[in-house]
């Protein structure tokens, strides 16, 4: 139990900042009526002509993780090119493993259509 006392302090204290935080927000905010005109959406000062929180299509999303993957791929292959020397005929087949596998979702996903923006 002694190896989680500092663990322990440290909620504590993470806790009793946030409550001192809350409470102090609390007591010196300043209290405003709110009014009809305040609760309005406010756009470079004119009214909002359609409802907000349109739906984005699903193909959005998936194109947004097909960007994401294929980033993270390009940060995994940075450090291989930092250690190309020392990893030897492994270090490089593995790293060709890891961008064949890609490659191939790329063409999969293009082949189905997917990279095509409607």
């Amino acid at each position: 139990m002694p190896s989680y006392l500092p663990i322990l302090l440290t909620f504590l204290a993470a806790a009793f900042m946030v409550g001192a935080a809350l409470g102090l927000s609390a007591l010196i905010s300043p209290r405003t009526r709110m009014t009809e005109e305040k609760q309005m959406p406010f756009e470079c000062g004119n009214r909002p002509f359609e409802e907000p929180g349109k739906r984005f299509p699903v193909h959005f999303y998936t194109v947004a993780i097909l960007f994401i993957v294929f980033d993270i791929e390009v940060v995994f292959l940075y450090p291989w090119a930092a250690a190309f020397g020392e990893l030897g005929k492994y270090g490089f087949f593995a790293a060709m493993f890891f961008v064949a596998v890609l490659f191939f979702g790329l063409v999969y996903e293009w082949a189905r259509g997917g990279l095509e923006w409607h």
